[in-house]
């Protein structure tokens, strides 16, 4: 299909903004959203009537439906869903506050909940449509220091993936996205910092050093690669953005298998004497 109509969260800057873009750079049509609607004020001015611009703070229920009924009454249907908004949380767990382990989850999780939700009865009237969620390599894996984050991204990967097996019968796709590093502000403006302990203080340290020795993907770079995806007539369920994800998770699965081979015995210890039994 040409001239998608796609709607994006967290439209201001980083991928969202390379993304909205790039869809309107070749003629779709983009509801983009943003917490300030006038930071999308340049590409309403270069692209008029096929940008609604709209303020939205996806933990607000009410507004999300809001925001997605006016864009299918705006350009008449819903193509593309991308859940990008969301931020990352630095902080030992034990650092971590309640309310900054409430509001990680709210936006991260829930955000893209309310999102998924209100989308879904439009593509299904459709028989068509593509929910884009922008998890992470984050979500495939952990690190130190990011625990509430990979948290939110963990469970992003899972209801997504139940939600695949649930709207495929209506000719709906689902995509996890999952960046590596990027040079984007995840980790500078955009991010948000527990109270330190010094206990922590060598864990941040090698956290800091891994990162020093990473290689930052160009967020430009993913504008093409975001319009494969959503041409593409069988999409995938995962996707890593840059060259890092898949050697990284490689290994980190490799790891995981060895760990259940080697533990396995208790594993049928713990079968019992039913173990020969169908599960009720």
């Amino acid at each position: 299909m040409t001239d998608k109509v796609w709607f994006i969260t967290g439209s201001s800057k980083g991928f969202g903004r390379v993304w909205a873009e790039a869809a309107l750079a070749r003629g779709d049509r983009v509801a983009a959203t943003a917490r300030d609607a006038g930071t999308l004020a340049d590409l309403v001015k270069k692209y008029g009537d096929k940008v609604a611009a709209m303020q939205l703070d996806v933990t607000n229920k009410q507004a999300v439906h809001a925001a997605i009924a006016e864009a299918q009454r705006r350009f008449g249907r819903l193509d593309v869903v991308v859940n990008n908004a969301g931020y990352g949380h630095f902080g030992a767990i034990e650092e971590v506050t309640e309310q900054e382990a409430r509001d990680q989850i709210e936006t991260n999780v829930f955000g893209a909940l309310w999102v998924t939700q209100a989308a879904l009865p439009i593509m299904r009237a459709q028989r068509s449509g593509h929910i884009i969620q922008i998890s992470s390599i984050g979500g495939v894996n952990a690190f130190a220091s990011l625990g509430l984050y990979h948290a939110s991204k963990w469970a992003l990967e899972a209801f997504s993936q139940s939600l695949s097996l649930e709207v495929a019968e209506f000719g709906i796709h689902v995509t996890l996205v999952e960046p590596g590093g990027f040079s984007t502000d995840w980790a500078g403006l955009s991010a948000r910092v527990s109270k330190p302990l010094d206990a922590y203080e060598p864990v941040r340290a090698a956290m800091a050093e891994r990162r020093s020795r990473s290689v930052a993907g160009d967020p430009q770079a993913t504008g093409p690669a975001m319009l494969a995806i959503v041409d593409a007539a069988e999409p995938p369920l995962r996707v890593f953005f840059g060259d890092g994800g898949l050697p990284m998770i490689r290994q980190e699965y490799a790891n995981r298998i060895a760990t259940w081979e080697k533990w396995d015995h208790v594993s049928v210890m713990a079968q019992g004497a039913n173990k020969n039994r169908k599960a009720a």
